[in-house]
């Protein structure tokens, strides 16, 4: 029985991460998706947030994906997204601004397409925010 499964998390720009994992853990359109070995093939698409992946010997690796597609095949789980960052190399700063200027831009409330904009934005920045955090309270234990 396979203990592990390969993993590849791909950006537009370059391969992100590749290797073995004992477990994928992603939120699909539907909620959060854990995928181990021998999960059942499956397609979904994913929110903008966080990808951890659980290695065999333990260690967690946290991602930042933009959103995505998440695709399952017998040997291999596949996350391809268009932006894809570890989240050690988040900016927090940055992050803060973005989610700052969203709200403001909510506010105003302009036309609707500005506010879609502005929402998908809002979105992004408080994934980056969670996956930082999240990564944060990982290296405290």
């Amino acid at each position: 029985m396979a203990t592990t499964i390969r993993c590849e998390i791909v950006s537009a720009e370059a391969e992100i991460f590749h290797g073995e994992a004992t477990l994928v853990v992603a939120t699909g359109e539907m909620g959060e998706l854990g995928i181990a070995p021998r999960h059942a093939p499956l397609i979904t698409r994913l929110k903008p947030g966080q990808v951890r992946v659980i290695a065999e010997n333990g260690d967690e690796q946290f991602f930042y994906v933009s959103g995505g597609i998440l695709e399952v095949q017998p040997q291999v789980v596949t996350v391809l997204a268009d932006t894809a960052i570890r989240a050690k190399d988040l900016d927090e700063a940055a992050a803060r601004r973005a989610k700052e200027q969203a709200e403001r831009a909510l506010a105003d409330r302009t036309d609707a397409v500005e506010i879609a904009k502005a929402q998908a934005e809002l979105a992004q920045a408080i994934a980056q925010l969670q996956a930082i955090e999240r990564l944060r309270r990982q290296m405290k234990h």
